[in-house]
């Protein structure tokens, strides 16, 4: 797995523990954007993946 989307996982992961924590303490506003903040790292990291595999698929480029 390319090291970007290790980094975009783990931002994940932290938003949606974040998006837990304020949705407990009441903080409804805050929670959502924790929420969308944690769809986007998701996304991200699903395309750092693709692209680890397509560029790993291709082999190296020669002259």
């Amino acid at each position: 797995m390319p090291r970007l989307a290790l980094y975009a996982l783990a931002v994940c992961l932290l938003a949606v523990a974040a998006a837990v924590v304020s949705f407990v303490r009441g903080s409804v506003f805050i929670g959502v954007v924790w929420v969308l903040l944690a769809g986007l790292s998701s996304n991200m990291t699903w395309y750092y993946v693709r692209r680890g595999r397509a560029g790993r698929d291709e082999g190296p480029v020669t002259g």
